[in-house]
């Protein structure tokens, strides 16, 4: 395996340190230049092949790159999350979601059946066999794209309910989870302001309370029944003080009240556009049964244009402003993008391994392997601006993630065949026979 161009390297030399051997460590490298460069399924032998490595005998130490090896992925999660914040000093939108990936097999110990997002609909659900992770990502704007990017750093296997039963372990939901998730982006980030972002699942009163005893931001969507109250009166006098004061309406009710007066801002919209909403704040109390009520900020907001239905949305921080909280909202959809771009770009739901330590360990590879083309991507682009793929019948004027990608496996495929074109212009001395039959034979790998 030649070596790899000094862009790649200065993006991957800081994850050496998470590997106990060195010789893991070249292996790991092989492996990770092989999955850039598929264009199948994401196996160790696919990798191989693409190499040009069909005759290694010794292939299984490649596989007990993930079934068997020391090295650390925390640590890896918390190098890649670093290189994605750098130094700056702006709040830190972090997003946090549930990914299913669809898997079959007794073997696979971790399934579970869930209703498949991807498929289904408001009036027909599926449901699949599969693995639950929790996938949580950096919200942030590189140079090159008209958008924000949900960059992954850290992929967390959630068995399900069963799985946990039979191996006598204590069950953990997705908002058991998100705290410990919450916890350790604190640990690894203790002076940063971290705003966390989800989906509606999300909005629990545990976890609020959480973000709110170490300091970290959540801003999710709310029920429109939720149960509201104003803050309660100071009591002076003997008696237990009141926890709450009196009921407000419902989310879903505020939006029927004729007389209220919507303000209206513009905001950072999907797509990396803009648009103006309208909406109303207030602060009050939230209550769930069980739970002492969270003190929040609450959004009322609604589309002038009736394109998108009204949704309430609640922060942790009542200094956060309106602005902030819509947009650090509407930024979590960049996620969606980013799963649906790991299945269709890096093999994610192709790998076939049926190891429990390999399974815990590959798809949460492939998914920072998101990341890393980005980065990579980052510095090719303070070189050279990176284009976007143009053809006669597609117009298209936006860079997105499958040119970044195609730029790094142009890089790969440059530095290990063509190299030295610079210094040997003539075409017949520098591509020898046996480059030429391992080049046209890896390109026409049938996947």
């Amino acid at each position: 395996m030649p070596s790899l161009p000094l862009n790649i390297v200065a993006v991957l030399l800081p994850f050496a340190s998470i590997f106990l051997k060195p010789k893991t460590w070249s292996k790991a490298l092989i492996l990770l230049t092989g999955a850039l460069l598929c264009r199948g399924g994401r196996t160790v032998c696919g990798a191989l092949r693409i190499l040009g490595m069909k005759g290694e005998e010794r292939f299984d130490k490649y596989h007990r790159v993930l079934s068997r090896d020391k090295w650390d992925p925390l640590s890896g999660a918390k190098i890649l999350l670093n290189m994605l914040v750098g130094d700056s000093t702006e709040p830190i939108v972090i997003a946090i979601d549930e990914h299913i990936e669809r898997r079959g097999g007794n073997k696979i110990k971790a399934r579970g059946c869930y209703r498949d997002a991807v498929r289904s609909s408001k009036k027909f659900i599926v449901r699949c066999f599969g693995l639950k992770w929790m996938t949580v990502m950096v919200v942030k704007k590189v140079s090159w794209m008209n958008r924000q990017l949900a960059l992954p750093f850290l992929t967390v296997l959630a068995p399900s309910e069963d799985a946990d039963k039979k191996s006598g372990k204590m069950h953990k939901t997705s908002i058991d989870w998100a705290i410990q998730i919450m916890k350790q982006l604190r640990k690894w980030l203790p002076l940063k302001t971290i705003i966390f972002t989800a989906d509606g699942g999300f909005a629990a009163a545990n976890l609020a309370w959480a973000c709110l005893k170490y300091k970290v931001t959540l801003v999710t969507r709310l029920r429109l029944d939720a149960r509201l109250f104003d803050f309660p009166e100071v009591k002076i006098g003997a008696g237990r003080p009141a926890k709450k004061g009196r009921r407000l309406l419902t989310p879903k009710k505020m939006f029927e009240v004729p007389d209220i007066q919507w303000s209206t801002c513009t905001v950072k919209w999907y797509e990396g556009g803009t648009k103006l909403v309208e909406y109303i704040t207030t602060t009050c109390l939230w209550h769930v049964t069980g739970y002492e009520p969270v003190p929040i900020r609450l959004v009322l907001l609604r589309d002038p244009e009736v394109k998108y239905l009204p949704v309430a949305l609640m922060s942790t921080d009542a200094a956060l402003t309106t602005v902030m909280i819509i947009e650090a909202f509407v930024s979590r959809w960049n996620q969606e993008v980013t799963h649906r771009e790991v299945r269709e770009h890096l093999g994610v739901e192709t790998q076939r391994q049926w190891s429990d330590l390999a399974i815990a360990r590959t798809t949460p590879v492939l998914f920072a392997l998101y990341s890393l083309v980005v980065l990579i991507a980052d510095n090719l682009h303070c070189l050279k601006p990176l284009e976007a793929q143009v053809t006669a019948w597609y117009a298209k004027k936006d860079i997105t993630f499958s040119d970044a990608l195609k730029e790094v496996r142009r890089l790969l495929w440059k530095n290990q065949y063509f190299k030295s074109s610079e210094n040997q212009p003539d075409p017949q001395e520098i591509l020898s026979e046996d480059i030429v039959a391992s080049l046209i034979d890896q390109l026409a790998e049938v996947v």
